[in-house]
């Protein structure tokens, strides 16, 4: 989506917060005993309380109204009865539609005790994140992500999933630009404008960069023992600073 009207970003911002706040008030209630299942009711309840729908589950046909992975799985995973245990890594990713408005964002928690090792992992995925957002404005080139994304982890003793990426967004859950690479590609010679509604969204891994899907068809597993965090926002592209829309 390209922004045309104030009235898109007020609608933008509108549907973002929704998101925000129900990604928090899942983070908040996540406990061990929970099953993913009843945190994505958590979820599910969010959303409707504020009137918009999961879009995954609108668009896609997603099994669960959010996507929530534990440990060794890293995205889409399919919510169910899985039980949170303590300790365990939980990233809860939530898309959501209102009005005809879309919004995206994830974020990695560890349910307490917190281990020294996932909560750097998790900071510095966050700091990743943000480091991308900072250095983004029209006329930058689209692979100045994936290439910070590489070199941000790189700095962290980390590595970068390299088939996971960032996407445009704003009236659907996936548009243009598809496939934002989070690794450097000379080749790709796209350029932000203003007006573009994009996620970023860093997968930093301990070992592993490369997810598999598994045979439900959604969940995306590592093939080794390490573990991954991601965080993700959906901005608007100006000719300064980003907007981002996907805050309380």
């Amino acid at each position: 989506m390209t922004v045309q009207t104030p009235h898109d970003i007020e609608q933008l911002m509108k549907i973002g917060k929704i998101v925000a706040l129900t990604i928090e008030e899942m983070k908040k209630r996540a406990k061990p005993g929970m099953t993913t299942r009843e945190l994505d009711f958590i979820g599910r309840d969010m959303l409707a309380s504020h009137g918009a729908s999961s879009a995954p589950m609108k668009d896609v046909q997603f099994p669960g109204y959010t996507c929530i992975s534990v440990n060794e799985e890293v995205a889409h995973g399919i919510p169910g009865e899985r039980t949170i245990q303590a300790g365990d890594l939980v990233n809860v990713d939530v898309s959501a539609e209102l009005g005809g408005y879309y919004a995206d964002a994830g974020q990695s928690f560890q349910v307490a005790p917190v281990a020294s090792e996932v909560e750097r992992l998790c900071r510095h995925t966050y700091e990743t994140m943000m480091k991308v957002i900072s250095g983004l404005k029209a006329g930058v080139k689209l692979n100045y992500i994936g290439k910070t994304m590489q070199e941000e982890a790189k700095k962290g003793g980390y590595r970068i999933i390299e088939n996971l990426c960032s996407h445009g967004v704003g009236q659907s859950l996936h548009e243009e630009p598809f496939e934002i690479l989070p690794y450097f590609e000379s080749r790709d010679r796209r350029v932000l404008k203003a007006g573009q509604v994009i996620t970023i969204e860093p997968f930093v891994s301990t070992g592993a960069s490369y997810v598999d899907q598994q045979a439900d068809g959604w969940t995306l597993k590592v093939p080794d023992n390490s573990r991954v965090a991601q965080f993700e926002h959906t901005i608007i592209i100006t000719n300064g600073n980003p907007i981002i829309t996907t805050v309380c």
